[in-house]
């Protein structure tokens, strides 16, 4: 059986440290120096390194100071020495090694914090909040970011510079708001709309950044976004794009002879439900009741409601194919569903004579035609889902779905009565019952 340790005192030469080893029958072995108090060497059987070793208020203190093929006699002894004065001085070494070793990966750590560019941490923002933002908000962060010049999937043009893209190797530690102003004066003089967003994002990701323990220092919020900034950011403009009353008719016709039925079904059914785009284009199946005539919608503000199902739009749903969950589907697109109804609406408009209208403007004209048979306001903000603005609203009434069919019935019916387009028989809805 092995002997733990065996020690020995010399006079440290460079022969006797390279010669030195721990002996077959031992755990370890250790040689103290004669020339340096506290200077020695211990052999095991992984290496053979040079230590220190005092006592400290009446305790033995032991530090490494590092392997014998890395330090030389001479170094050792130096170490050894300056290790002394620190025991003579009551600091303990180990903990003086610690507090250098903080120091020195702080040093790392802000060295690489100092070259830390825009786009390195809106990545980590992006992976670390994306979870919990809609497909249209990673849609607009991603935009944002986008390199020009690259191939678009249906189209012939390349993509243009997104309205962050020219910030995104901008070190944090070097922005500044002459920075930030220069690059909304730029960027408004061509798209101040685009402009105007990318610099909200911007304003949320640098907030993000100030709370971040990797990013904290390198940006700070309040002194970048200055009152010279934020006078820079373009104002926004409300629109009012809408319907009027005799441009249904163009309207509805262009629509429904458009060569894409999924499209043409898509823009009708958000015209008469007032619908915001994204929550009708992501509609799955199982989201519609053909039975009991309802729509279930993916609210952005309530997280869910329940809006009746109208007969135009019930036989426009029904006679669209089933081929994956989405009612609105795409044999094209990678996700199976409709992309978009953009390209489609401005052909239809075009094709109809009929000014610039946004998708949003179909919501905007829903809510203002419905003035036309005297809906109350309340109801129409219901399925709409709109926030309510009172405290009656907000707290006292929900009103039924049959209270809503009633109402929202009459809208429809009063819409396609201006367009020309014959009412639905009754029960057309009821076309696919649940079985």
């Amino acid at each position: 059986m092995a002997i733990r340790n065996s020690t020995t005192r010399a006079n440290f030469t460079h022969g006797r440290v390279q010669s030195f080893e721990r002996p077959e029958d031992r755990d370890e072995a250790f040689m103290w120096d004669l020339v340096q108090p506290g200077l020695g060497l211990r052999a095991t059987k992984s290496a053979v390194s040079y230590l220190f070793q005092r006592k400290l208020n009446g305790r033995t203190v032991r530090a490494v100071i590092g392997d014998r093929e890395t330090w030389t006699l001479a170094e050792a002894r130096a170490e050894a020495k300056r290790l002394s004065a620190l025991v003579d001085q009551g600091i303990d070494p180990r903990q003086e090694k610690a507090q250098r070793k903080a120091e020195a990966d702080q040093a790392r750590q802000e060295q690489v914090r100092a070259v830390v560019t825009l786009a390195d941490a809106w990545d980590a923002y992006v992976e670390a909040r994306k979870a919990d933002w809609s497909e249209s908000h990673r849609h607009d962060h991603a935009q944002v970011m986008t390199a020009p010049g690259q191939a678009r999937k249906r189209s012939p043009r390349k993509t243009k510079a997104g309205a962050l893209y020219s910030l995104r190797d901008e070190r944090l530690a070097d922005l500044t708001p002459e920075r930030l102003e220069s690059w909304l004066v730029r960027e408004k003089a061509a798209r101040p709309a685009v402009a105007a967003r990318g610099f909200r994002l911007l304003r949320t990701f640098l907030n993000w950044a100030a709370e971040q323990p990797e990013y904290r220092g390198l940006v700070d919020p309040a002194a970048l976004l200055t009152k010279t900034v934020r006078r820079s950011v373009p104002k926004p403009r409300a629109k009012d794009d809408c319907l009027q009353r005799e441009q249904l008719a163009p309207w509805f016709k262009a629509v429904r002879e458009l060569p894409f039925p999924v499209h043409a079904a898509y823009l009708q059914a958000l015209m008469l439900t007032g619908s915001r785009a994204q929550e009708l284009a992501n509609l799955r199946w199982e989201d519609v009741d053909f039975q009991w005539l309802s729509l279930t919608i993916k609210d952005k503000v309530e997280g869910e409601r329940v809006i009746p199902l109208t007969p135009y739009v019930a036989a426009l749903l029904d006679a669209l194919p089933r081929r994956n969950q989405w009612v609105f589907s795409s044999t094209s697109s990678e996700s199976g569903r409709m992309s978009e109804g953009n390209h489609a609406h401005n052909r239809a408009l075009k094709a109809a004579g009929l000014p610039h209208l946004t998708l949003h403007g179909l919501r905007r004209s829903f809510g203002t035609l419905s003035e036309w048979v005297e809906c109350p306001v309340g109801i129409t903000a219901q399925i709409m889902g709109h926030r309510p603005s009172a405290i009656a609203e907000r707290h006292y009434k929900r009103r039924p779905l049959d209270l809503l069919r009633q109402w929202h019935t009459k809208i429809e019916a009063w819409v396609l009565n201006e367009a020309g387009i014959p009412q639905p028989q009754a029960g057309a809805g009821r076309l696919r019952r649940v079985k």
